[in-house]
């Protein structure tokens, strides 16, 4: 593994899975594994646990870690070619990237779609860019389609807390006063594809998910329905995929109850909001794994940044 910006670039998710759960078991120190390395990341979007978790990672693995906010912190990038350099953005991810690469060890790249043209999108042309241009290895901390250090927590804590053999898993959209991105249902979806498990995705009409990400993925629109029997029911809202980026007419009543959920574990990447997306009553319950799945965050940076750094395909 050169790169890590798809959970689609582990070849075997188990071993991973595994080996990040032996990471958060171990009680010996890990700073030799990558001591006096330098992890840099970018983010040209906020972020709370990536860029906390990622940096107890690489300090885990004795690195060094420096964070830069793009556009905020440095020149704007311009990322298209033969583009005449006259407006406002001074510096061309061409030799950005070079030059970065130059100051560290590895770089984590985080980068949100804009939600308005599909093509433009699935280009992904921020992690695309890194990975061409860069001469150490990179890794997403979510780009414009995908989330994949997410995906491989995702998977690590329904192993570590649902010890069910084939668990039936329901991603069900919920409601939200923005439009938001694809990316964690896509990868969650990626991931559940890959794992031994009963999976159904679920979410009104009009907001399917991109048709190539969820084939052979049984769907079915009536909520209540399909959470019948789930051991976990991850929770995301994510905006129209046609019309790309949009909202169609709001469905409150698709927010998470205990009523809904049942005994079922309750999932959701964070940050959530209370009483829209998901009832205190869930989120507050014995059931709720988020603030597990947060913990785990750390661990499965720590698998990649040293897989990236130290190991074999």
């Amino acid at each position: 593994m050169n790169n890590y910006k798809s959970i689609d670039d582990i070849a075997d998710l188990d071993l991973a899975v595994n080996e990040a759960l032996t990471f958060k078991q171990t009680q010996t120190s890990l700073t030799h594994l990558a001591k006096d390395k330098v992890l840099c990341m970018l983010f040209f979007n906020s972020s709370l646990r990536t860029r906390l978790s990622t940096q107890a990672a690489a300090f885990k693995l004795g690195m060094q870690v420096m964070v830069l906010n793009v556009d905020s912190d440095s020149w704007k990038l311009e990322f298209e070619d033969g583009t005449v350099m006259n407006m406002d953005k001074a510096e061309h991810i061409k030799e950005a990237v070079q030059v970065v690469s130059q100051y560290a060890d590895i770089i984590g790249v985080r980068a949100f779609p804009e939600l308005i043209s599909r093509q433009s999108d699935e280009a992904e042309p921020v992690i695309k860019a890194f990975v061409k241009y860069a001469t150490v290895p990179v890794f997403s901390l979510e780009s414009a389609t995908e989330h994949p250090l997410q995906a491989l927590t995702d998977v690590m804590t329904i192993k570590e807390f649902v010890p069910k053999k084939k668990p039936k898993v329901v991603l069900s959209w919920a409601p939200h006063p923005r439009k938001l991105p694809h990316a964690v249902a896509n990868s969650f979806v990626k991931a559940m594809k890959r794992v031994d498990c009963e999976f159904v995705i679920t979410h009104p009409e009009g907001y399917h998910l991109n048709p190539e990400v969820t084939k052979g993925v049984t769907i079915n629109t009536d909520q209540k329905q399909a959470m019948q029997g789930a051991d976990v029911v991850y929770t995301k809202n994510w905006s129209c995929y046609e019309p790309y980026g949009g909202i169609v007419t709001p469905k409150a009543d698709w927010m998470i109850t205990s009523e809904k959920i049942g005994t079922a574990k309750f999932m959701h990447c964070l940050p959530v909001r209370r009483n829209v997306v998901v009832a205190d009553e869930v989120l507050d319950s014995s059931n709720s794994l988020v603030i597990e799945q947060a913990n785990n965050r750390t661990h499965a940076a720590l698998w990649v940044i040293n897989k990236l750094l130290n190991g074999k395909d």
